[in-house]
């Protein structure tokens, strides 16, 4: 216990220039985070940085061990990258790259926090809230710039399969009702320019 507190204590002075960095119980190890974003982990010893879309090439080019745990008895492989002694012998760029993690999970958090925000609307399910991100809107704010038949058709270009009940979902989550409960004026009105904007599409396939 004492080496190993030791070995955080080393990891975390290393470090400190990224901010206060706290240190809880996690994967059997311990993780080190800055606020509340998680960008690295100490098991067995071993300092394992998470990788993001920004620091993944840094990390993968100088062919680091990713951390493996068992879970129920199977092998499971995480995006964490272990810190080889070449590395350690570079503290430069062994915090450079651990700022690029830190920005990665401050980053992965607040999409999280957004793609939350979005599931809490009425009607957005886990795989509206993926196609909607899909086509570039990523957050509440964005869904209310756009409007329900704006978003719709971003949506529909990316699966021709969406039909009516799926515009009547967005103007749902917009408006606080679920689509059963749309009233009826703004359902018709919305099939109206549905058929419209069908009829529209129908026709420009077939030029």
């Amino acid at each position: 216990m004492m080496i190993k507190k030791g070995r955080i204590e080393s990891i975390t002075q290393l470090l400190d220039p990224l901010g206060a960095i706290k240190v809880r119980t996690q994967f059997g190890g311990y993780s080190l985070s800055v606020g509340k974003a998680v960008f690295a982990v100490v098991s067995q010893g071993e300092l394992y940085l998470r990788a993001c879309e920004a620091s993944k090439p840094y990390l993968c080019e100088r062919k680091l061990q990713t951390l493996q745990l068992q879970k129920r008895g199977v092998p499971v492989r995480l995006d964490y990258y272990r810190v080889n002694e070449t590395l350690w012998r570079e503290p430069e760029q062994l915090l450079a790259i651990s700022r690029l993690c830190l920005q990665g999970a401050r980053e992965h958090n607040e999409q999280s926090k957004q793609a939350r925000g979005m599931r809490d609307l009425p009607n957005i399910g886990h795989q509206l809230e993926r196609l909607l991100r899909e086509a570039g809107i990523g957050s509440v704010n964005m869904l209310r710039a756009q409007g329900a038949k704006a978003s719709w058709l971003k949506l529909r270009a990316l699966n021709k399969h969406l039909g009516l009940n799926t515009l009547y979902a967005l103007e749902g989550a917009l408006s606080g009702f679920y689509y059963q409960a749309l009233p009826g004026e703004v359902k018709a009105e919305l099939r109206s320019w549905y058929e419209t904007k069908i009829a529209q599409l129908e026709r420009e396939r077939c030029r």
